[in-house]
């Protein structure tokens, strides 16, 4: 029965720590809308808005319109807590989430095109065998989409745009069992938990209109995605040789939920050079009450793990002049919620509420082509945090870990666009 217990509650902590690096958030998807504070619902000036909204394609003023990117994030955790006397440090290696788009106009009423991004996805790594290891030592998230979309002009006011989304990824996540079970040999006991292959479907639609000639107004909403993962597998390592029987390498299913987003933006010419855009963006987070897993061992029971996340609103503010014929200037701040509730904190991502600061330019290389740059830094508000959930299936005790975190990102973006 001990070692059910331990399997349970170590095991299955495990695995709800790797749903989608719990609510951590880095819009990405275009490093033009990235430098405006990732302000994009209203503005039509790339093929980026068949992420940010598809109605907005067919008002692209180039007949075919291409745009790439690829971002560096360079992202620092840090732990402390006072009571015990322990900090740690996350190690992270830089991440490179990449964008794809490519819009092409049928004729004057209808454009259709092809979108590849990839807005989930993040490594987290802390120092070994830190004070939470027994949650997680390290976490890699990375999903795709795959998005081909249409675009209609109803008529010179108003649009409409839908996109299919298809979506695959992966996790790998590793823990230590718990604080002090180790093998014959002092190495710690841990676990790997690895599911590739995950797919599922979603939507992205929009609506854009232009009331006047210098207002846009857009609305745009991505639906939520279940990536259910089957046949997972979960490998174990140092196990003490009395417990081998119980820890065996198997397999798991679970359900992975990505939330639905709705996002109203409006963008003004303020003169024939400079155009500013606000966003609001509900992410509608408390799709993800708990996370169910189901282990095909017998010596592991079933699990369910509460996450209680809530709503929350990301409040986007950009500015964006064209200084010369062949280079804009753009600068953007952005405040990010948290949707983390009081007492369901995870450390394998250190973050609450956050403020982006962000800054871009768009340079014309030659008639046609344009190479981007963005960089942004987000900052996330130091706080007390904890997961006070953890409780033992046969006792009914209820344990927690928390301490102060702390967590800062720098990312800088580098864009391709071509237009013929």
């Amino acid at each position: 029965m001990l070692m059910k217990r331990i399997a349970l509650v170590t095991v299955g902590m495990c695995i709800v720590s790797t749903s989608f690096a719990g609510g951590y958030r880095v819009g990405l998807q275009g490093q033009k809308a990235l430098g405006m504070g990732h302000a994009g619902v209203a503005m039509t000036d790339s093929a980026e808005v068949l992420f940010f909204n598809p109605a907005g394609m067919v008002l692209l003023e180039s007949d075919t319109d291409i745009s790439a990117g690829v971002t560096l994030i360079d992202s620092v955790g840090k732990y402390q807590n006072e009571e015990t006397n322990t900090t740690a440090k996350t190690d992270n290696p830089i991440g490179t989430p990449v964008s794809l788009y490519y819009s092409k106009k049928y004729n004057s009423k209808i454009a259709y095109g092809l979108g590849i991004y990839t807005p989930y996805g993040n490594t987290v790594k802390w120092e070994e065998d830190w004070a939470g290891s027994h949650l997680v030592n390290e976490i890699a998230l990375k999903t795709i989409y795959v998005q081909p979309t249409i675009s209609y002009k109803i008529d010179e006011k108003y649009s409409i745009g839908f996109g299919v989304t298809y979506v695959n990824g992966g996790v790998e996540f590793n823990r230590n069992l718990t604080t002090a079970l180790v093998d014959g040999d002092g190495n710690r006991s841990n676990v790997t938990i690895e599911a590739e292959g995950i797919s599922s479907w979603g939507y992205n639609i929009g609506f854009l209109a232009k009331p006047i000639d210098k207002l846009s107004v857009g609305i745009s909403y991505r639906s939520k995605v279940t990536m259910k993962a089957k046949g997972g597998d979960a490998e174990f390592e140092n196990i003490p040789a009395s417990m081998q029987a119980t820890y065996t390498d198997g397999k798991f299913d679970a359900d992975l939920v990505l939330p639905a987003e709705l996002t109203l933006g409006i963008a003004y010419d303020l003169t024939p050079s400079t155009v500013i855009a606000f966003d609001i963006n509900r992410t509608y987070w408390s799709a993800y009450k708990s996370l169910d897993i189901d282990f095909d061992s017998d010596a592991i029971p079933d699990s369910s793990n509460a996450r209680n996340y809530k709503d929350v609103n990301i409040y986007r503010l950009g500015v964006q002049h064209a200084l010369r014929s062949n280079l804009t200037l753009r600068a953007g701040i952005y405040v990010d919620e948290s949707p983390i509730r009081d007492g369901y904190f995870a450390p394998e991502t250190p973050r609450n509420d956050s403020v982006g600061y962000t800054a871009g330019l768009t340079y014309e290389v030659i008639k046609n082509l344009d190479l981007d740059f963005s960089y942004l830094y987000l900052r996330f508000e130091e706080f007390d945090g904890s997961y006070d959930h953890i409780v033992d299936p046969n006792t009914g005790n209820v344990t927690s870990f928390g301490g102060e975190y702390k967590s800062t990102v720098h990312a800088f973006g580098f864009g391709l666009n071509y237009r013929y």
